[in-house]
């Protein structure tokens, strides 16, 4: 399978690929090769950088129902999946991806460590595209918020 143009692989696995500000050391994603997303930044010439492997989970979701086209569901009858998003570790920004399929949304909790793996998402004509995932990690400490509410 080709790699996606906004990842990179390296020798302790797949990054995602973004844009550092040189002036105010910004970082997006996905990259920006143009200009500083940053409105208070004075300008700087952004440069592509692997961003960190892992994070956090800073809010996760399930999908129900199918996305709008030109998303096309990996199975048929469509099955709900899990939307995560985290904040990358460091000076990083905040992430959308899926989960691995099979995971719970019973199993997420805000703040639990979570790391960058490649998937594929399914297109037309049977096709597959690489894409990136957020695999939770077993917990180290974190938030005390679960799918469930706060204690």
């Amino acid at each position: 399978m080709e790699t996606a143009p906004w990842i990179a692989r390296g020798a302790d696995g797949p990054h995602l690929l973004g844009s550092r500000c040189t002036a105010c050391g910004a970082v997006s994603f996905p990259p920006d090769r143009a200009h500083c997303r940053d409105p208070h930044c004075p300008g700087g010439d952004p440069v592509v950088a692997a961003l960190p492997r892992r994070g956090r989970i800073w809010s996760f979701t399930d999908c129900r129902y199918p996305p709008p086209p030109p998303y096309v569901p990996p199975t048929d009858p469509f099955e709900p999946f899990v939307l995560v998003a985290v904040e990358l570790d460091g000076p990083g920004p905040i992430v959308l991806g899926q989960a691995p399929p099979g995971t719970a949304l019973s199993s997420l909790r805000i703040g639990a460590p979570a790391e960058l793996v490649e998937g594929t998402a399914a297109g037309p004509e049977g096709r597959r595209f690489p894409v990136w995932q957020w695999r939770p990690l077993p917990d180290g400490g974190g938030d005390a918020q679960t799918a469930g509410g706060v204690r």
